[in-house]
């Protein structure tokens, strides 16, 4: 686990070196063990101090920060072939490199190190970008083939690890964080409106927007090729999550199967070279993993847990009682408002506005475990495989009941209704009736972005500046989650949720928030229920075998029913989030006061602040329940005075 940053120019620039060694050092937290800088742009002396890039292609540099996991002695990158001409910078894990390096090796090719690394670069030799079809793993990766004159970059397909892009008619800049391009002299930091309303609807930005309008996200399961002559090439994509549903099989095969499949993948995030341990909630999710991983261990695993003071927001007994079960050496810490001072570490690790408030006990929970190993299993991604979700409950009973009411009327009478009725979102969801409302006037796709929307369409424009709503349009901030909903077998909610929730919730608001909180810290987090053969087998897996009689996660609870506390499978699923109502009404208030409302805040020029302080206080007069509304206008607050 790493962090990679480089460009890729049209022109000689001779301080491409020193450039590149400031844009790493930017990403420091991501690989505090070493760090490696390659370029081929070199000032040649006996020419009278003209440049020379080899091959006359561009001129690249790559730059790599690491954290030391597999091959600690001979691992350090850059690495290359055996004449140099191809390069590689590597953030992640190849779970299957040793099987690639016996093939690569009775091909006849050599390899100077054990990492997984050097099989990247001979299998580049061998089979071109297409070698990405071949990795099982998470990663993102830039490959400089000095022979083609061409620069790959790639990530993984489920988008666990991060990689952003900056281009202009110049040069292409590349990083793991936003950070690593900003370093890089002439990049152009306008804001992009577009993206500011994703995030005020989702409280993160989805793939391949950024905040910034022209550094892109490179999205999951995509390639992007490009050569110095023709730097905009659009990526392109090698890997979707397709459900294509078997019913052949019976629930003892599909227990079966699960069971064989998740072995598999937890035996191969176990390599490791240093100590592992692993991340337990006291949830589903987590305590399958641990189990998982404590019956194939020798010695007894270490896990770690955070927990709040607030005692409905906490899962502490939980995860106690899973981790005396297995013998587990359990540690654990409880959160409290203090935890608000992490705001600023928010801001910084994240680059962008990041509103998922569970950041903040992802990064306490990651500092927690680094103090004692530098990997950690988490249970990232059961939810999504599975069928976890309680909107899921919820969203599959208005779409039995969308299907009762005639198309033409579900717009010309439910939609103005919906319009017309006051919010409630203090209730239940089965209570509200706007949301209920709204989203049978919608077509499926469409409803699901709606229930996934913090702040919702048309009144969340009233919370952006006059300047910033004149730049927006027609910009539907749904549209990405919408299309992905429809890429599923219409006749299957269930399945397109999943689908919706794996293009772009999982990447841009789950994993980004354990990549980021971990490696701020340097701590490697492998989460095995993302592995894609594992989605890829969960894809075919019956909708009616994920929610069962009104109960989510049915099948896999039924798999490890019998391994873990009764506890654990049948309680309500709970999220690992802070109690954010309370703390903006009480710790927060100063905070939210300061970055947000004040009239020398630099948001200011983002947000209509007399809207937003009539919302904060109906929430503080409890008129109102806005809590996830004001945190993402809060750390979008702290993120324009640290960015702006």
């Amino acid at each position: 686990m790493c962090g990679i940053t480089g460009s890729l120019t049209r022109s000689f620039r001779p301080d491409a070196e020193a450039i590149g060694r400031r844009q790493a050092e930017t990403i420091a937290h991501r690989g505090p063990d070493a760090e490696g800088v390659w370029t081929n742009a070199r000032v040649d002396d006996a020419a009278g101090g003209g440049e020379r890039a080899r091959g006359g292609c561009g001129h690249v540099t790559l730059c790599h920060r690491r954290l030391s996991i597999i091959d600690l002695a001979s691992g350090s990158q850059p690495m290359g072939n055996e004449d140099g001409s191809i390069q590689v910078v590597f953030n992640g894990e190849i779970y299957n490199y040793l099987d690639l390096r016996r093939e690569l090796l009775a091909k006849g090719h050599t390899f100077r190190t054990h990492s997984d690394t050097e099989v990247l670069v001979h299998l580049y030799e061998e089979a071109g970008p297409a070698m990405v079809e071949r990795l099982r793993g998470m990663f993102a990766f830039a490959i400089w083939d000095e022979r083609q004159g061409q620069l790959m970059l790639a990530r993984d397909r489920v988008g666990q690890k991060p990689l952003y892009v900056y281009r202009d008619a110049e040069k292409l800049v590349f990083g793991s964080e936003i950070k690593a391009i900003l370093a890089y002299p002439g990049i152009d930091r306008s804001i992009d409106a577009e993206a500011l309303e994703d995030y005020l609807a989702f409280g993160f930005i989805p793939s391949p927007r950024s905040i910034f309008r022209r550094i892109e996200k490179l999205s999951p399961g995509h390639v992007l090729v490009v050569t110095a002559d023709d730097l905009a090439r659009p990526a392109q994509r090698y890997w979707t999550y397709q459900p294509a549903v078997d019913t052949s099989r019976s629930i003892a095969d599909w227990t079966e199967a699960i069971e064989a499949k998740l072995d598999e993948t937890m035996r191969m995030h176990r390599i490791a070279d240093v100590p592992i341990g692993a991340f337990l909630s006291g949830g589903l999710d987590s305590s399958v993993t641990v189990a998982i991983f404590a019956a194939q261990s020798n010695d007894p695993i270490s896990t770690y847990s955070i927990g709040f003071r607030e005692a409905g927001f906490s899962e502490l007994p939980y995860a106690r009682e899973v981790a005396e079960r297995f013998g587990c050496r359990h540690v654990e810490e409880t959160v409290s408002a203090d935890a608000a001072a992490d705001l600023d570490d928010l801001v910084k690790y994240y680059d962008e506005p990041f509103a998922d408030s569970s950041a903040i006990p992802t990064m306490r929970l990651s500092r927690l475990a680094r103090q004692y190993v530098k990997v950690a299993i988490s249970g990232d991604g059961g939810d999504e495989a599975f069928g976890g979700y309680r909107r899921y409950l919820d969203d599959l009973r208005e779409a039995r009941l969308r299907k009762r009411i005639p198309r033409w009327s579900r717009r010309s009478m439910l939609a103005p209704l919906a319009s017309a009725w006051p919010k409630a979102d203090w209730l239940p969801r089965p209570l509200r009736a706007k949301t209920l409302l709204t989203n049978l006037s919608l077509p499926p796709g469409e409803a699901y972005a709606n229930t996934l929307s913090i702040a919702r369409s048309p009144w969340r424009r009233t919370l952006l500046a006059d300047d910033v709503r004149a730049e927006l349009n027609g910009h539907d901030p749904g549209e990405g989650l919408a299309a992905a909903f429809d890429s599923a077998p219409t006749d299957d909610a269930l399945a397109a949720m999943i689908a919706a929730d794996i293009a772009v919730v999982l990447p841009d608001d789950f994993l980004t928030k354990v990549d980021r909180a971990s490696m701020s810290c340097g701590l490697e987090v492998r989460p095995p229920l993302v592995d894609h053969e594992l989605l890829e087998l969960t894809a075919r897996i019956p909708s009616e075998l994920k929610v069962r009689d009104g109960t989510g996660k049915w099948i896999f609870k039924e798999v490890y029913r019998d391994r873990l506390p009764a506890s654990v499978c049948e309680r309500r699923k709970q999220g690992f989030e802070i109690p954010v109502d309370e703390w903006l009404r009480g710790p927060l208030r100063e905070t939210f006061e300061s970055a947000v409302l004040s009239p020398t805040s630099r948001v200011a020029g983002l947000i209509d602040q007399q809207t937003v302080g009539r919302l904060y206080r109906a929430h503080l007069n409890r008129t109102g329940r806005h809590g996830a509304v004001l945190w993402s206008l809060m750390v979008l607050g702290r993120w324009a005075d640290a960015y702006l």
